[in-house]
């Protein structure tokens, strides 16, 4: 049974007397990421009569107040304000603490030591009124419970809830909560309308399967899985408040996109901002326009039902991706992404100029490896995308990162096969021999 339920600020969190980090927690894992966003948050909302910063879980076990929810949140707290006491409050001001004893195991002792060095040196932004808003103005919802068992069920009901938040849930909150000071309500209900139109499973495609690994595969890194530890590459900067010279171009193209549908607005046009795959993401409203912009050449690409792409080019290649034997294997559906991805970027880059030259010339360096390999992995495809695959030396995507003529990748010398490893693949093979990229010994 819940005990006491109420809303502290951090002041009082810190004179909790009897808190206590038990045994049984997990070590301290938060990153220097997790403290930058921390701090971030707070300095954003500094001018906020109030900001929630998450929800804190005891157990009351008579002697103590064991922490079950929020150990990781409430260890920073708690070196954040050590940080203030000993480099920005002097013997008048100085913050009173409860004894916490943080853990001392390696792993939470070498994080701690390596978020409090950037502690040290992010409390430089601090004045009186941020350490202000910090202390009597951030607050944690403190629930205390009796009963262990209790404890942990609370904490489970309160975190799984029938499913964990997916990265474009949490991207969804992030820009919504950067759209408050600068966007009106009715923008704001206009996104989050087009955004829940898409579909979880819609949105997870589009960021699982393509942005993430564009974004990732044209600057030369790894895309697996893209996971809520990876959502910083979709955040970016906030035009209002930011004034970095690289922001400029930015900010012009924004100013000029909506003094065209100011002026158009009586015509009923709308100009879109000429978004880039591989560009700063900018964050709040051009974010979610962004991802409703991919989403519409995601399904151009994909071309269900035989509509998109297959009006604008012969599609041969395109049917048989569809009906080889051997496409619905886990490999083949990997390739097939690889494929889509570079096509998705190179329309995005020079259009449809000359698509189905690169239709062909895509195919032929994605289904490369699909032909010479007899089993294709997540990991094969991965270093194939990014040059560091025996059957590739050279990064597709980091070409089309710098190209600035589309003749650039249409003229790719691409070397021809000359072995097959691969099973059920006939119909593909004969896409190479027509096209002259398989030498028969």
């Amino acid at each position: 049974m819940i005990k006491e339920k109420d809303i502290i600020n951090i002041k009082d969190l810190l004179e909790i007397p009897n808190l206590k980090i038990p045994d049984y927690q997990r070590p301290y894992k938060w990153k220097i990421k997790n403290v930058n966003q921390l701090i971030d948050d707070i300095l954003f909302h500094k001018d906020k009569q109030g900001y929630r910063l998450g929800t804190l879980v005891l157990h009351n076990d008579k002697e103590n107040l064991n922490i079950v929810d929020g150990q990781q949140r409430v260890i920073t707290i708690f070196l954040l304000a050590h940080g203030l006491n000993s480099h920005k409050l002097n013997d008048s001001n100085k913050i009173n603490f409860s004894n916490l004893c943080l853990p001392n195991n390696i792993i939470s002792q070498n994080n701690i030591k390596s978020n409090y060095g950037m502690i040290e040196r992010l409390i430089e932004e601090f004045d009186n009124t941020n350490i202000e808003f910090f202390l009597n103005k951030c607050q944690l919802v403190k629930v205390v419970i009796d009963d262990v068992q209790e404890a942990f069920q609370f904490f489970d009901s309160q975190n799984a809830r029938g499913k964990e938040l997916e990265p474009h849930d949490l991207l969804k909150a992030f820009h919504l909560r950067d759209m408050n000071n600068y966007s009106t309500e009715m923008e704001r209900i206009k996104v989050v309308k087009e955004w829940e139109s898409l579909g979880s499973k819609e949105l997870r495609d589009l960021f699982g399967k393509y942005l993430f690994k564009i974004r990732n595969w044209s600057k030369g890194n790894l895309a697996y899985y893209f996971t809520k530890n990876d959502i910083d590459i979709f955040k970016g900067v906030n035009l209002e408040i930011q004034n970095y010279p690289f922001i400029k171009q930015l900010q012009i193209n924004n100013y000029y996109v909506d003094k065209q549908n100011e002026a158009q607005r009586v015509n009923n046009y709308h100009f879109d901002y000429p978004f880039q795959i591989d560009q700063v993401i900018i964050n709040g409203k051009r974010f979610f326009e962004m991802i409703i912009h991919y989403n519409n050449l995601k399904k151009y690409v994909e071309n269900s039902e035989n509509k998109g792409i297959k009006k604008d080019i012969e599609c041969n290649i395109l049917d048989t991706l569809d009906k080889y034997e051997g496409h619905n294997r886990i490999g083949d559906k990997y390739v097939l992404d690889l494929f889509n991805c570079a096509l998705i970027y190179y329309i995005d880059k020079f259009g449809k100029i000359d698509l189905d030259k690169a239709v062909k010339k895509l195919f032929i360096w994605a289904y490369t490896l699909r032909l010479r390999q007899y089993s294709v992995k997540l990991a094969s495809v991965d270093n194939y995308a990014i040059g560091k695959h025996e059957y590739a030396k050279e990064s597709l995507f980091q070409k089309l990162y710098y190209a600035i003529n589309h003749n650039e990748i249409l003229n790719l010398n691409l070397e021809s096969i000359k072995e097959i490893n691969a099973t059920r693949v006939d119909k593909l093979l004969d896409l190479f021999k027509e096209l002259k990229y398989y030498e028969q010994r």
